[in-house]
């Protein structure tokens, strides 16, 4: 679903590829942090129960879910709230309410904004809005907080998506008929009027994600489907923007065909320049649900990610897509195996998939157990919505942000380096590696009393054993006393381990 209309585009160059080459995981792009973000959490209001879309208009964050009040940072449960029924918006750079506080009788499943980020249009279970008829979909205007008078499309059930080009509003959902006409989880309305628009690719099932191509000349739909207009069509197709025929997509062919044992659906779609793509979760053990990328004009297959654990939410961001899942087992993309956890945010290179340096993460709770469900960003920033209560470790509700702020995660504190001396005029140190939830490839540099002595390039990550370096210092003489410290730095932070003592033999 398009999470954020007003994005950022940064061209990212395409590389061909149609499976992840194996390697490690890439390394850090810039000083710092490596990715678009750090996984630094900045301050913001939290909610009281899941939050399930995210859209930015401007310096305004739109939250829809299923909660109904809206809480400050750091405190629990009961303090500091106020009332949101299912749908609330925030300053963009300070993560502060505004003032936007309508009534609704029903969660919110899904958000828009238009380009020029003077509407914001919502879905969801409602039927009435601050006590007016709104049948699952509702427009406001950002500049005055109310609804738009006389836009009222009627939709028989849930919106669960939604998208916005030029005149077009596309909704998907579990619906079969707007105004009265049947239109089978997808449809089209009008912005200006509401009116229904032809537009019919009739999906069997549910509809879960729609985005556009930044040019607006495809629309990509997503979901639990396997036909649509009685063509086969499982999870994923790329579709004409005025009659809703499917193009041709070689990439959803990607996604396995549903069995007994294995039903992949997809969950989000988010489009960046000449890519798309495309988050999964399966239903049964070991099934897809990792993330694809292929071309915007001719869907064919440039990616495949293969981690396991439902994906939930994805945002692209220049050279990176952002990842919310609860991920368990990433070993087939040169990330880590089952056994470490869940790593419910995650970012993976935009030209080949691969893991990047980028670790926060939170819990799993509320309805879903999942985590992470929505992203939204204005270019700088990386808004992140769920079912979650702790992020980074911390109490922190259904809401959270990171930002590209100066600075980013600091690496571990190194340890102080074992010396020892066992032969004349030598002497030996090593160091374990450390961790930074922004860098994977961090540099260490061992100095003798003040004298650098060795300067390593080392890779580390959160879920593997720390990487032991040693180093042998042959520019001693017997019976010398002195000391060794490790400072380590990911190009911004720097930190510096105690000293320790030797003689040398």
């Amino acid at each position: 679903m398009k999470k954020a209309v007003l994005a950022v585009v940064t061209a990212a160059a395409v590389i061909a590829a149609t499976l992840i080459p194996a390697g490690p995981p890439v390394g850090a792009a810039t000083s710092g942090f490596g990715s678009a973000v750090s996984a630094i959490k900045q301050s913001s209001w939290q909610t009281d129960d899941s939050v399930n879309a995210l859209a930015v208009a401007g310096g305004i964050v739109y939250a829809g879910g299923l909660f109904t009040r809206i809480r400050q940072p750091g405190k629990a449960p009961g303090q500091g709230e106020a009332t949101r029924t299912y749908i609330a918006a925030f300053n963009r750079t300070s993560g502060e309410p505004t003032t936007f506080a309508p009534e609704l009788d029903g969660a919110v499943w899904s958000i828009a904004t238009t380009a020029d980020g003077k509407f914001v249009v919502i879905g969801g279970d409602f039927t009435t809005v601050d006590g007016v008829r709104r049948e699952h979909i509702a427009m406001f205007s950002v500049a005055t907080n109310k609804l738009v008078d006389g836009w009222d499309p009627a939709v028989s059930y849930r919106v669960a998506a939604l998208a916005i080009s030029g005149n077009s509003v596309y909704l998907g959902g579990s619906f079969g008929e707007v105004d009265n006409v049947v239109r089978n989880r997808l449809a089209a309305v009008t912005l200006n009027t509401g009116a229904l628009l032809p537009w019919d690719p009739d999906a069997d099932d549910d509809v879960h994600a729609i985005d556009l191509s930044d040019d607006g000349t495809r629309v990509f739909v997503g979901g639990g489907f396997t036909t649509l207009k009685d063509v086969d069509h499982f999870a994923l197709a790329m579709v004409n923007t005025t009659t809703g025929a499917a193009y041709s997509m070689p990439a959803a062919a990607a996604i396995p065909p549903p069995t007994d044992e294995c039903t992949s659906r997809v969950k989000d779609i988010d489009t960046l320049g000449s890519k798309v793509f495309v988050a999964n979760a399966g239903s049964g053990d070991r099934c897809y649900d990792g993330v694809l990328a292929a071309d915007v004009s001719t869907g064919k297959l440039l990616w495949k990610n293969n981690c396991l654990g439902s994906t939930e939410a994805i945002k692209a961001i220049g050279n990176w897509v952002y990842k919310g899942s609860h991920a368990h087992d990433c070993s087939t993309a040169g990330g880590f195996g089952d056994g470490t956890g869940m790593h419910h945010l995650l970012v993976e290179g935009a030209v080949n998939g691969k893991l990047g340096p980028w670790f926060p993460n939170t819990d799993a709770g509320g309805t879903t157990l999942v985590g992470p469900l929505a992203f939204a960003s204005g270019g700088n920033d990386l808004w992140v919505g769920g079912d979650f209560t702790r992020v980074n470790g911390v109490p922190q509700q259904g809401l959270t942000r990171f930002t590209n702020a100066a600075g980013g995660s600091q690496p571990g504190a190194p340890v102080t380096p074992k010396a020892s001396s066992t032969r004349a005029n030598t002497a030996t140190v090593s160091f374990p590696t450390v961790v930074d939830a922004d860098n994977i490839s961090l540099t260490y540099t061992l100095f003798r009393g003040k004298t650098k002595v060795g300067s390593w390039t080392r890779s580390s990550y959160s879920w593997a054993a720390p990487v032991m370096t040693t180093f042998t210092d042959t520019g001693v003489k017997s019976g010398q006393a002195i000391s060794y410290h490790v400072e380590v730095t990911d190009g911004r932070n720097t930190r510096k381990s105690a000293a320790t003592a030797l003689k040398v033999r």
